[in-house]
């Protein structure tokens, strides 16, 4: 079978790593990069580091506007997906990759599979949510990460073709654990393990706003503890259009995207972690790193459940609280399966016909 495989954004290449791995053991995988993230140190590191084998296609979109950025994602996936007479489109997680892959396999009649399937904040502000929505109800097969993804699908009638496989992103962070203790990162940067921040920041509610994004700042610097902060182009580009740059690196140590394993390295080594990302709040999780996450609602409740991740919105005094006071009571459940996620999937796809 001929798969095709759409990514866009850093957490596609995390979650695409193991599966591709996986599905070319017995099938023909065409590897499709819309170009969402186009900055080397949010793709390319990525593929490098990960061993993914390099696009057969790369689309350049780059950023724009939700709807145009779609758009032309749309019209860049028509031409390769009839070239090549892929037999099945694979999408992953929530971003405009995902949603633009889904919608040009449906309308193409091409068979659809979502890893990631069934996740759900309930706020349709967000366009993630949107996309992972609109994805799962396009969908043949629908790999679910947990059971809340499981039992969230079946609220919405979908039954047919979902599959409980675990989480992808835990495989590949079992997988990368060893070597992203060998990384050296922590000490070149000045940092004493358990003792710092890792900050991480870009969702456009979050960082598109002035007064949100200056709250959330003087949270960073008010919270009287070292940290460390991987800047996402969008974020740096706002800090310093809103005169937040300068006043953040007073206090934070400010620093440019990392690759994979040196991100790993310093969450692990990190005493919490301070994020808007769904994927880091995982990643927090797995390896037990208590986690403030800046918004008001997560798709991950497992982590809020297993009292691992605080829910903090972005008042400046709540932040600087929870990174005060918040230590986890709970304890972590297999709620994210056992790392064997991307060989469910594979074989669910060597039975697809």
């Amino acid at each position: 079978m001929k798969i095709a495989s759409i990514v866009g954004a850093r957490p596609q290449f995390i979650k695409a790593a193991p599966v591709s791995r996986e599905i070319r053991q017995h099938h023909e995988e065409i590897l499709i990069h819309t170009g969402q993230h186009y900055d080397e140190n949010m793709s390319d590191v990525f593929f490098q580091v990960l061993e993914i084998p390099p696009p057969n296609y790369n689309l350049g979109v780059g950023s724009s506007s939700h709807a145009r950025q779609t758009a032309d994602m749309m019209r860049g996936l028509e031409e390769p997906l009839e070239k090549e007479q892929v037999n099945f489109v694979l999408v992953y997680g929530d971003t405009n990759s995902t949603l633009a892959g889904a919608l040009v396999a449906a309308k193409m009649g091409v068979p659809l599979g979502h890893v990631e399937a069934g996740l759900r904040s309930f706020n349709r502000k967000m366009p993630e949510e949107i996309n992972r929505v609109v994805a799962d109800h396009l969908s043949t097969l629908l790999f679910a990460p947990t059971e809340t993804a499981v039992e969230n699908l079946s609220r919405e009638g979908i039954t047919k073709g979902v599959h409980l496989v675990g989480d992808v992103m835990y495989d590949v962070a079992l997988h990368s654990a060893q070597a992203a203790r060998s990384r050296e990162i922590v000490s070149k940067l000045g940092l004493r393990a358990g003792e710092y921040l890792l900050v991480t920041l870009h969702r456009p509610q979050n960082v598109d706003d002035r007064g949100t994004l200056a709250s959330i700042v003087e949270a960073l610097v008010q919270a009287g503890r070292p940290a460390v902060f991987p800047v996402h182009p969008r974020t740096r580009k706002n800090l310093e259009a809103f005169g937040l740059w300068e006043p953040l690196k007073a206090k934070v140590q400010a620093i440019d995207p990392v690759d994979y394993l040196d991100f790993l390295a310093l969450l692990m080594s990190a005493g919490k972690v301070v994020t808007d990302s769904g994927g880091v709040q995982k990643e927090a999780y797995f390896f037990g790193i208590p986690c403030v996450t800046i918004r008001d609602e997560t798709e991950w409740i497992e982590t809020l459940e297993d009292g691992w991740n605080a829910l903090v919105g972005t008042d400046t005094e709540d932040i600087v609280d929870a990174i005060e006071r918040f230590n986890p009571a709970g304890t972590k459940s297999k709620s994210f399966g056992d790392g064997h996620a991307a060989e469910r999937i594979a074989r669910v796809l060597d039975k697809f016909v």
